[in-house]
């Protein structure tokens, strides 16, 4: 369960981060990526458990990188030598 919440955490984080980077507000990242700004609040505050694939895949989209690139950090380098 700990580890669950600390992945919500990292996702939120991860997308605060992009935002800011591109100086883009979560209303205009929910228009370009067609994502209910409601869900994005919801990972952001981490009351979204596991949000799906194809929602990541359209965040990325409306951010304007891949999936890949989304995940290609250090951070989540780290999660997955922690569960093997």
């Amino acid at each position: 369960m700990r580890e669950q919440k600390r992945e919500q955490k990292l996702l939120a984080e991860r997308i605060c981060e992009l935002c800011k980077e591109r100086r883009m507000s979560y209303y205009l990242l929910s228009y370009k990526s067609t994502v209910p700004i409601t869900t994005i609040m919801n990972i952001i505050h981490c009351a979204t458990k596991n949000p799906g694939i194809f929602t990541l895949i359209k965040l990325c989209d409306g951010l304007g990188i891949t999936i890949q690139e989304f995940f290609d950090t250090e951070e989540f380098k780290n999660i997955e030598r922690e569960t093997e």
